[in-house]
Formats: structure tokens, sequence, C-alpha cells
């Protein structure tokens, strides 16, 4: 078995895990009177792929938020890069080189596909929104530096051909596919992925797996995602930690989750 609390290793298929880049430490997150997260730990590690599982209502998509800076636990802590993080503003968290996709698709359906990407490079634009009205200078000169990154990018996930069309127009597949995209114009260290395969076809998914393969192995892209297909979950993911009524049941790799009773009862509907 691979020791997991080594600084790095080099998995199966010749890709190196590092240490570890974000850790979350006793989070609790509360609503009213509604614990979501109760006392969960567990870290990501440079260059895996970390899923977090768990059945409906299981606190998933509120601990993405906590590890996206979207929500602040009421207690707990959340280490990145070996500093405790602080309250963040939403650029601020894109500065510090984290991206995301949402559940519910959040483009620009008016847009074309290469506008809706452009505005992933926002962070990275630095000339003054006077210079970018008048487009001459530095303004010029840095829009065609992220228009040929983000050319790149639409090249990559094979969606030249829509990069005129206006999101609006697209199927579902599609639009997930271009909300990667965006995702990655930003140029994250750390992906996060929240139910990439959601509404997709047994072809769409497929796809899509092997461009977050992609996205790990050419961008050395550190990822996290929530994803409800088992089966995916267990082909991609390096590590796995296993959520169920806001606590944590399992974490470890995917072998040793699919033998873990408190998760296969979790799964099966056992009572609690």
């Amino acid at each position: 078995m691979t020791d997991m609390n080594a600084e790095s290793h080099v998995t199966e298929d010749g890709r190196t895990i590092g240490g570890v880049v974000m850790e979350m430490k006793n989070i609790t997150l509360r609503f009213g009177g509604v614990t979501a997260i109760k006392d969960i730990s567990f870290d990501i590690r440079e260059g895996e792929i970390r899923a977090i599982i768990g059945p409906n209502g299981a606190g998933k998509s509120s601990m993405l938020n906590v590890i996206s800076g979207f929500y602040t636990p009421q207690e707990g802590e959340v280490w990145y890069k070996g500093k405790i993080r602080p309250r963040l503003k939403p650029y601020q968290v894109a500065e510090q080189g984290i991206a995301r996709t949402f559940q519910n698709i959040a483009l620009f359906e008016g847009m074309t596909v290469l506008d809706n990407v452009m505005t992933g490079r926002v962070t990275k634009m630095k000339s003054s929104m006077l210079a970018q009205a008048i487009w001459v200078g530095r303004a010029e000169r840095e829009e065609y530096e992220n228009r040929e990154k983000v050319e790149k990018i639409i090249d990559f996930l094979e969606i030249q051909h829509i990069r005129k069309t206006p999101v609006g127009r697209l199927p579902y597949g599609l639009k997930k596919r271009v909300e990667l995209a965006r995702a990655l114009a930003a140029e994250p260290s750390i992906l996060l992925l929240d139910e990439p395969m959601a509404g997709m076809n047994v072809e769409e998914k497929e796809d899509m797996s092997r461009f977050i393969l992609d996205v790990n192995d050419e961008f050395s892209t550190t990822i996290c995602l929530i994803e409800h297909d088992m089966g995916v979950v267990m082909d991609l993911s390096d590590r796995v930690v296993v959520m169920d009524y806001g606590k944590k049941i399992g974490d470890g790799t995917p072998d040793e989750v699919r033998a873990n009773q408190d998760v296969i009862d979790a799964y099966l509907g056992v009572a609690h």
C-alpha cells in the first residue's frame, strides 16, 4: 500500500502526487439550527484527484463551498499552502489559484463560447477599464495574450467548432465542457468540480472523464470533485472522502472506501 503520509509518491500510471496543499481542520458549518458539516478533517495533496462523495444531503456541496471560500465555517480552520486562510472575497480566492465549476451551469447564455471562456481571464487582466475601452498599447497586447491562451484551452477541450456559437444554443453536455474551459482559463492550481457528470449520457461522461484526467496530467492541476456516479469516482480518483449526514465516515483510496462497512451501510440506506 502507498504511504499516504509521505511528502510525495508516484502513482501506478506515472503521475506524481505531492505534499499537502490544502487541509480542512475540524470544520463545522451551521445554518441557523442546522449543522451541515460536523467536525470534519481531511487534506488535499498537490497533483491528486480528490473526490468527495456521499448520499443526498450529506453536506458535500457545503464542504466544496468551504473549500472554495464561499462559506466560512463557524469552527475549524482551512489551511492553504501552509498558512491559515482568512475570510476572502471571491476575486481573492481566484487570485490564490482556486477555480470551480457549478452543479447548476452558470454561463452567460447570450455570449459566445469564446467570450464565456474569456471571462475566466478577468483576474489576469491588469489594464484599467479605460485602457481596455480604448484598446491601445498594453490593453491591446493583453487582449491578444489572453485570447491566445483561451484558444489553446478551446483546442484542448475540442470545442473549436462551437467557439463562435452562443452558449444558449448548445446542448447540456457541451455547456458543461464550456464551463470547464472557463475555469481552466483562470490557470488554477486547484480546480473544484461540482458534479461535472450530472445530467450527462454515457458518451458525455466518458468524454468528461477523459478531459478531467487530461487536465490533471497535462497541466498538473490538483482536482477536487463531487460526483454521484460511483463508477466515475472510483475510476478517476486517487483518494476519496465520504460524508453522510454532515459527518466523515470514510477516507482513503477507492479500494479502501469500497471495503468500508460504514460507507456500504450509508449507500445501502441502513438506518442510523
